[in-house]
């Protein structure tokens, strides 16, 4: 076998825009001959998808998966370039695998390292690949989280919105695993995550989670606030101590008013199931996802990416 030498590869890779260790792989197969391992890249669809993966994907799914006893749970997204791709069959499917998949992992990486749920031949790398060169858009596994109740009764339970836009993970605990398969208790934790969902502000479960630091940064900014200039120090800490509490009131979901019943608190309908069940019960943690937040779009218009993309040939 011809020796594979580092300018080989880089000239293989700026050739084909494929990864640097898929060209070197490529021409490994090809005993070094370039236009081989070119052909051979193309082949696998390594080359197309590679050349595609700088371009943005804020697009996608939000998706969820529960596992049928409750016990796992995870909050995945998956981003493409548009829209269009989002609403596309095989790409559903490839996010709704990939949750699952992502039940019995804890990194992107190592997720992506995976054999492929429908495909065990190849990694779920490799397979998402497989899926740009088919669809022509850039895909990335963006994040995910999963929750584990394993020797903990309690249940995941999960909400998505807006076709796939937000998704919400709740996790609720119990006593007893009878406490844990009530209707009511089960109930719960789908109005949790609904709750959640509808409530974009909303951070922590309850006052008492949310770190003294943030605490500290609200009053800061309330103590320097202008219409406090001129009051007397001791009206001043009780002003700014009731706007603090109500802040803090705003970012935690057990203080929201119910969205089903605007009368009574979250915290409240906690409680009445609670009575109902005859046990502790506690909403212990949740995330939200929104699809593409953080991620800078580029608003490069078409004329733009066309004379761009002239400008780089």
């Amino acid at each position: 076998m011809a020796e594979i030498s580092a300018k080989l590869v880089q000239e293989l890779r700026q050739k084909t825009g494929a990864g640097m260790m898929d060209c070197k792989k490529a021409l490994k197969e090809n005993d070094g001959d370039i236009e081989a391992a070119t052909t051979w890249l193309r082949q696998k669809g390594i080359a197309k998808a590679d050349k595609g993966s700088s371009r943005i994907a804020a697009e996608g799914l939000v998706d969820t998966y529960i596992q049928p006893d409750g016990q796992v749970g995870v909050l995945i997204e998956v981003n493409c370039q548009t829209d269009f791709v989002a609403r596309n069959e095989a790409f559903k499917a490839l996010v709704k695998n990939l949750a699952q998949q992502a039940a019995t992992t804890d990194s992107v990486e190592s997720l992506l390292a995976q054999p492929y749920i429908e495909k065990s031949s190849v990694t779920v790398d490799e397979f998402i690949k497989e899926t740009i060169a088919t669809l022509g858009e850039n895909i990335q596994v963006r994040r995910f989280v999963n929750f584990s109740l394993a020797n903990t009764s309690g249940i995941a339970d999960s909400y998505i919105h807006t076709g796939g836009r937000v998704g919400v993970l709740v996790e609720l605990t119990a006593q007893s695993a009878s406490a844990a398969a009530n209707e009511e208790f089960q109930s719960l934790a789908k109005n949790a995550a609904m709750q959640v969902a509808a409530c974009p502000n909303v951070e922590y479960v309850s006052v008492d989670q949310i770190p003294a630091e943030i605490v500290t940064k609200e009053k800061g900014i309330e103590m320097g606030k202008d219409d406090l200039g001129n009051k007397p120090e001791n009206i001043k800490e009780k002003i700014v101590q009731g706007r603090i509490d109500k802040r803090l009131k705003e970012m935690t979901l057990l203080d929201q008013p119910y969205i089903r019943d605007q009368s009574i608190s979250v915290e409240d309908l906690v409680k009445q199931v609670k009575s109902k069940i005859g046990e502790e019960i506690q909403v212990s943690r949740f995330v939200r996802y929104v699809l593409g937040e953080g991620i800078e779009k580029n608003e490069m218009s078409f004329a733009d990416e066309v004379a761009a993309q002239i400008g780089a040939k």
